[in-house]
């Protein structure tokens, strides 16, 4: 009898664990499904000459990412074939950011993304509404989700002390003619984000942002051993330009800010000559890259 039971246990164990890896192995044919279809989605949304078609993709790409995140233990799929999508975790793995951008035939930029938690079982999704063009002093607001002031991320740095929070970095193009960088700050009030908030120095902006001719790039990155945040200084060619941004460029000279009890303290005249001479190697823009591989592609043809 005793043998009997042993052997029915083993036998539940078996059929479980069968059962759970056959689930696991759907779950991820099914992600890896939805991964190329965002992949030949994104491509679309970036590199089709025809407005009407990139915002069509746009849309199918918007249904088939909710999809696929619903998808059991989807926060551990990586969809890293999505090349024109950025997905970044948070240093702690407590979330991750997803977020794009469609280009307009003026040049100009509406961008995309959602939030999504660790919940370690069912999808908690936040997504993020693109507000920038009607936040009238976006350095200054403090917004939800749904008043998002829209940027493609390629940073997260974890602040933890009195006031807990992240510090996002993001590429923001803007017009034909200028773009943006931001430094954004993300915190979590009653388990909801928040965007923004007043930790930088003596200053009152909730957020950093940085405009720039089209023509140029700009540094933006983070130096975790000196928990420095470094950018080129920008500045106007001549005296004539300088109440004109889009015509702003890097003078060679680096400012930033350093964390110092949960605060950033600005800095000015860094002495960065150790600093990498690629300008944007923190971010590409995917209009950029597919340009290379096409190169790419052809030289080897």
């Amino acid at each position: 009898m005793k043998r009997w039971l042993v052997f029915i246990t083993l036998l539940l164990i078996v059929t479980h664990s069968f059962a759970q890896h056959t689930d696991e192995s759907s779950n991820q044919q099914k992600l890896s499904m939805y991964q190329d279809s965002l992949a030949d989605l994104g491509k679309t949304m970036i590199n089709n000459d025809n407005e009407p078609e990139r915002q069509n993709a746009n849309i199918m790409f918007v249904k088939t990412l909710v999809s696929a995140l619903k998808v059991p233990n989807s926060f551990l799929f990586p969809f890293d074939s999505v090349k024109t999508t950025s997905i970044i975790n948070s240093p702690d793995n407590r979330f991750r950011i997803i977020s794009w951008h469609v280009m307009n035939d003026d040049g100009s930029y509406r961008f995309y993304g959602a939030i999504q938690l660790n919940t370690g079982g069912p999808l908690k999704l936040f997504p993020l509404v693109d507000y920038s063009p009607l936040l009238k002093t976006p350095e200054d607001s403090i917004t939800d989700n749904r008043k998002w002031y829209g940027a493609q991320y390629y940073k997260i740095i974890r602040v933890t002390g009195e006031k807990s929070y992240y510090v996002l970095l993001g590429w923001k193009g803007y017009t034909s003619s200028s773009t943006k960088k931001v430094i954004e700050v993300l915190s979590f009030k009653n388990d909801k984000p928040q965007f923004g908030m007043q930790v930088f120095g003596t200053s009152k902006h909730a957020r950093i942002i940085f405009q720039y001719t089209r023509q140029a790039s700009m540094l933006l990155k983070y130096v975790p051993e000196e928990d420095l945040i470094v950018f080129d200084h920008l500045s106007a060619p001549d005296e004539k330009s300088k109440k004109d941004l889009e015509s702003y460029g890097p003078d060679l000279s680096y400012d930033g800010y350093k964390l110092i009890n949960g605060h950033w303290k600005y800095i000015d005249n860094l002495d960065m000559r150790n600093v990498p001479d690629e300008h944007d190697n923190e971010f590409t823009d995917p209009k950029k890259q597919a340009i290379e591989d096409k190169s790419q592609l052809g030289n080897k043809n």
